[in-house]
């Protein structure tokens, strides 16, 4: 009942969305914010799954987000892929990436795991940057990303790529609501809470860890993909630390512990990010001091901070 009321809810979102581009209630302003909402939206759900369900604050994600969008787009490159072979291709080699990654880090403490998180991503950054053959170093993937048609889905249409990238969303976050829903989830918040408890029930911390950090790594490859189409390219930033940062960022804005928290955090910060730049040279200073305010003021994330007064509200007139 769960799986089917989700995705009746995503559907839904859909057909609406859809139904705006068909009656040409759209803008190139619209059609490009939900793009990118989109794209950071799916980064920050895939990061919560680490933050929110593991306890494991992830410095590094930007090293999947870097790896899909590369590995995408130099797949499109060689000519020899049909969009939808290269992106579940992209996804996978993210997900090798992040099992190898995982393996390593996911045995340490929070902070020690944090840190060396950070490490293999600066790794990656480097790479990168110095391996210009491939990656054509800081000027980015060079010669745009080929967008063949597939299915009567043109992704060099940016109307087209928006609704796809809504797509992706959707059906990522009814996979990764399900995942949390189910024992798996349920044992993942287990050892969260009490991994001593959970490790003597007879839960392996290491396996549970490292599967969730492969799942976030893969869905972060995704967002990343959606990033390179949008951009025709692919560039070192996607893969340096600020990129995991802003995700952290928009995290904390919209909350940990609400599904949906991360999607309201990646629209406020977008949206104020696209606000302050408009009214200032100086946006990092000033969009940094709200940031600081609304986190420091609210001291948890915004739909975090509505539900838990709705629900005091509810137990008071109870």
């Amino acid at each position: 009942m769960g799986f089917g009321r989700d995705a009746g809810i995503a559907l839904a979102v859909l057909v609406a969305f859809l139904a705006l581009e068909f009656a040409g209630m759209r803008s190139a302003g619209l059609v490009d914010f939900t793009i990118r909402f989109a794209t950071f939206g799916l980064l920050a759900l895939s990061l919560n799954l680490l933050i929110g369900s593991a306890g494991l604050v992830s410095f590094g994600h930007a090293a999947y987000f870097g790896m899909g969008a590369y590995s995408f787009g130099l797949l499109m490159q060689t000519g020899a892929w049909s969009v939808p072979a290269a992106i579940l291709a992209a996804v996978a080699l993210t997900a090798l990436l992040a099992l190898v990654i995982g393996a390593l880090c996911v045995r340490l403490s929070e902070i020690y795991f944090a840190f060396l998180t950070l490490a293999f991503q600066m790794l990656l950054h480097s790479l990168i940057l110095s391996w210009i053959g491939l990656t054509g170093g800081d000027q980015g993937l060079m010669g745009g990303i080929p967008k063949p048609p597939f299915l009567g889905i043109d992704l060099a249409r940016q109307d087209h790529l928006a609704g796809f990238s809504v797509f992706c969303l959707l059906l990522s976050a009814v996979i990764l609501r399900q995942v949390l829903r189910s024992p798996f989830g349920a044992a993942l918040r287990m050892l969260r809470d009490n991994p001593d408890r959970a490790a003597f029930v007879g839960l392996s911390v290491f396996r549970y860890r490292l599967a969730a950090f492969v799942i976030a790594g893969g869905f972060a490859g995704l967002a990343g993909v959606l990033m390179s189409l949008y951009v025709s390219g692919a560039f070192p930033s996607f893969a340096f630390w600020t990129t995991s940062g802003e995700a952290i960022f928009m995290i904390m804005l919209g909350g940990v512990s609400v599904f949906l928290g991360p999607l309201v955090g990646t629209g406020i910060f977008l949206l104020l990010n696209d606000w302050i730049t408009a009214l200032t040279e100086h946006h990092g200073l000033f969009f940094g001091i709200i940031l600081l305010v609304i986190v420091l003021g609210l001291r948890k994330g915004l739909l975090d901070f509505v539900v838990e007064f709705w629900r005091e509200r509810k137990g008071g007139q109870s």
